[in-house]
């Protein structure tokens, strides 16, 4: 603890600064050593405190009374103060306001309450000339040292916008002549292709190409300086009936700004109609896409050589059926009139031995050889009716189709919900056929693998076309994995609905199946019909 200045002590001529310091042994206060501090000692620390030249500092105790200052260490007596003191304390810690000294010196003063001392302060007073000296040569630097980082900055700035300028042009001249080239090898891969290059601009309504582009189309008769041609000139060029997808295709470039593709008819006086492909993209925000740039080819060959496939594939089909219809004609009118015979015969035979004495075991023999004759005319008759049942010529495919399910149903126990719409029009030979083949093949799968218990089969004939749907109860499997295990106990071959993807492509249809393991199977088939047979 740091007293204030204690009683004028006669013998030494001073007062003294009492300093009281507590000594603590293991948590107790077990004395008090009490000091003697002359006053000198401070205005010595003071002193050394390292003050700037023309700065003045008082040390004051804690009753305002000056214990030491600068630079003239004596105390002052018991009890004097100065106003400029005594302010600076009331104001309790705040920098006081700016005085003069007798001579007319501005003076800041400010001071600080001591920590530990128990109300000690120390006053420090500085001419103001003395704070604004420092500030001054500061800002001269400051103004001296910016314009010069200015000029240096203005210098720098020059020569690297000269280096920026040089370096841009080199790279400009670079890509350039990159450009160049780029543009010669596209142009040399779109001639060797034999591509035409176009650009559709949808807001203008308008499509530009090259030359190879306008001979494409079949505008090689107009002038040959022509590269822009309106929107209807090149629709009307289109075959009406694909002038939706055309548009259909420029919508999703549009939309969805990825590389899209239409097939499309051509009519022209010199090559009659023949296919072309068109695939293109637009670039840009989806909100400000309206361009579309892309190349146009020449698909007639593959096109003509997918068609005569196809009719190839018919005509093997047609060829089939009719093959299997001879068969089936001949097994019902040869073979089940010879076993129908045969089993005459031996019922005759039976009948003259029952009257003879040959005995029972000849009867018996007869008998069976009875049955089996009767057997052999059952499954002649089912051959004949897989081959070609004669229900589709006669009844139609509708019920032959219901005959041949009831017949399945009886044989195999599994039951079979079967739904027909649209039966009053009939199909075309060979669209029966297949449908026929493709009911057979959905059932045979059924009960090879599926271990279903019930099948339904919706079978309609729409506007747009026919639609057949198989759905089964039973195991299931993972159409994506066709050939692997289905389940613990079957395995899927994929030879069967391989062979109903087959038949359904032969028409230009599609099929599509769901299933998954535990959850049964659907397939959905759709088969268009020719519009002729539509309208009829």
């Amino acid at each position: 603890m740091l007293g204030g200045l204690g009683p004028y002590q006669a013998a030494i001529g001073k007062q003294l600064v009492s300093l009281r310091i507590p000594v603590i042994r293991d948590g107790e206060l077990r004395y008090v050593l009490t000091i003697g501090l002359l006053p000198d000692q401070i205005g010595t620390i003071l002193a050394q405190a390292g003050l700037p030249v023309g700065w003045a500092g008082t040390v004051a105790d804690a009753r305002e009374k000056i214990v030491a200052r600068t630079p003239d260490t004596k105390v002052g007596k018991a009890g004097a103060t100065t106003p400029a003191v005594q302010e600076a304390m009331a104001r309790g810690g705040a920098n006081s306001p700016r005085t003069q000294t007798r001579e007319g010196v501005d003076v800041e003063t400010v001071h600080r309450v001591l920590a530990g001392t128990d109300g000690w302060s120390v006053h420090v007073g500085v001419p103001v000339s003395e704070l604004n000296a420092p500030v001054s040569r500061s800002l001269n630097l400051l103004f001296g040292g910016t314009a010069a980082s200015v000029g240096l900055a203005i210098a720098l700035g020059l020569v690297i916008a000269r280096e920026i300028a040089q370096r841009r042009r080199m790279e400009a001249l670079q890509s350039a002549a990159a450009l160049l080239d780029s543009e010669k090898r596209g142009a040399l891969a779109i001639d060797a292709a034999e591509l035409g290059t176009w650009r559709w601009d949808l807001s203008a309504n308008e499509f530009s190409g090259c030359t190879r582009f306008r001979t494409l189309l079949g505008l090689a008769g107009a002038r040959s300086e022509e590269t822009r041609w309106s929107a209807d000139r090149i629709f009307a060029l289109v075959e009406p009936p694909h002038r939706a997808a055309l548009v259909s295709f420029a919508t999703d470039c549009i939309e969805s700004g990825r590389s899209s593709s239409v097939e499309f008819p051509i009519q022209s006086d010199d090559r009659g109609e023949y296919w072309l492909r068109a695939a293109g993209r637009a670039e840009g925000p989806p909100n400000r896409r309206h361009v579309i740039h892309g190349v146009l080819a020449d698909i007639d060959i593959p096109k003509r050589a997918e068609a005569e496939r196809s009719h190839l594939l018919r005509r093997l089909a047609s060829a089939q059926e009719e093959e299997q219809r001879r068969i089936s004609r001949e097994l019902h009118d040869q073979i089940g009139q010879t076993v129908t015979g045969l089993s005459l015969g031996l019922k005759a035979l039976e009948q003259g031995l029952a009257k003879g004495s040959n005995g029972q075991a000849a009867t018996e023999q007869v008998r069976w050889l009875e049955q089996l004759a009767a057997q052999i005319g059952r499954d002649i008759h089912r051959t004949a009716s897989d081959l070609r049942p004669t229900a589709i010529d006669d009844l139609g495919i509708f019920k032959a189709i219901e005959a041949y399910v009831a017949e399945w149903q009886e044989r195999y126990g599994v039951r079979v919900d079967i739904q027909t719409a649209g039966r009053d029009n009939s199909l075309p030979a060979d669209v029966a056929a297949v449908l026929y083949r493709l009911v057979q093949e959905g059932l045979t799968n059924v009960l090879k693998h599926a271990s279903a218990s019930k099948v339904s089969i919706v079978l309609e004939k729409k506007p747009e076309g026919l639609a057949l749907v198989i759905e089964d109860d039973g195991i299931g499997f993972d159409p994506e994995n066709v050939g692997g295990l289905a389940s613990d106990r079957s395995r899927v071959s994929g030879l069967g609905l391989s062979g109903m993807k087959e038949r359904v492509a032969l028409l230009d249809g599609t099929i599509a199946v769901e299933s998954a393991p535990g959850k049964g199977s659907t397939i959905f088939v759709q088969i268009p019909l020719e519009e002729a047979e539509i309208a009829r």
